[in-house]
């Protein structure tokens, strides 16, 4: 059972907009963000939910099996920077988040194996990022 298939992927249009030149159609296997992205419903900014994960948003993830709380910000892959937990949206982990809420538990494959997330808290983007 694919956990994700249950939950609606959402997207800003400016996200997805800039998200594009990363997605590729003759690659959507599961679990790849070109998978999500072809899955998901485009909105309105303004109508995008503030506990929504998107490109810049700060996340707090708790790994199920383990009870280990990780902090990170989702970013295009020329902001990533690991010593500052900003990690690119290309990342197995940052793909499995976009498009997700508060909340919902997401399972995506790492390196590690098949892992459960659970998404515990999400600051929208700052304006100014």
């Amino acid at each position: 059972m694919n956990l994700n298939e249950n939950n609606p992927v959402i997207i800003t249009q400016e996200d997805y907009d800039l998200l594009k030149p990363y997605f590729s159609k003759s690659s959507v296997n599961e679990m790849s963000l070109s998978a999500e992205l072809s899955r998901a419903m485009i909105i309105k900014s303004d109508a995008f939910p503030p506990h929504a994960i998107r490109l810049n948003s700060k996340v707090w993830i708790t790994e199920e099996s383990t009870g280990e709380t990780t902090e990170l910000t989702i970013v295009l892959p020329q902001y990533a920077d690991i010593k500052a937990r900003k990690i690119s949206v290309l990342t197995p982990i940052a793909a499995a988040l976009i498009g997700f809420r508060k909340g919902e538990s997401v399972q995506w494959k790492v390196p590690a194996g098949l892992k459960v997330f659970k998404i515990t808290d999400v600051k929208p983007p700052e304006v100014n990022d």
